[in-house]
């Protein structure tokens, strides 16, 4: 019989890296997946599905994503201020011209599963509409090139 290993929550901290994406001409779903497989630690052999074993993931020029099929006419997304007549509706376009943050944070945010550890990995996300890669030269990232690139 084969035996499934577990990884320790000391071990998963002690082999957490960071990568950074450049979002330019990215479709927005597909960049999606690929943060949040990072964020879970998908990609690791010794992923555990009830430990955060992810990496924290930098994504920049999220202004220049791109959003595939009718998305920015016929999608819309919705917030409600919890007053009444406070729901606020936003289409595609407006979403990535002024909240292209958001909207990539809301992608990856319904990816992950809906439990209090998703909440603590979703932490781990940078998204930036301008290139920041000086702020995070500390931390040493590695440069990942982004899936579904479009020009």
């Amino acid at each position: 019989m084969q035996k499934s290993t577990m990884m320790k929550k000391e071990t998963a901290l002690r082999n957490r890296k960071w990568f950074i994406i450049d979002a330019t001409g990215a479709v927005v779903g597909k960049l999606a997946v690929q943060v949040a497989n990072l964020l879970r630690g998908k990609n690791k052999p010794s992923f555990t599905p009830n430990i955060d074993c992810g990496d924290n993931v930098i994504v920049y020029n999220t202004d220049k994503m791109v959003l595939t099929g009718n998305k920015l006419e016929g999608e819309f997304w919705y917030s409600h201020s919890q007053y009444i007549g406070g729901l606020r509706t936003r289409d595609g376009k407006t979403m990535l011209a002024n909240y292209s943050n958001e909207l990539l944070e809301l992608a990856v945010k319904g990816m992950l599963p809906k439990n209090r550890l998703s909440r603590r990995i979703i932490t781990k996300l940078h998204v930036y509409k301008k290139d920041v890669t000086k702020n995070y030269e500390s931390h040493h990232p590695v440069k990942i090139e982004a899936e579904g690139i479009r020009e």
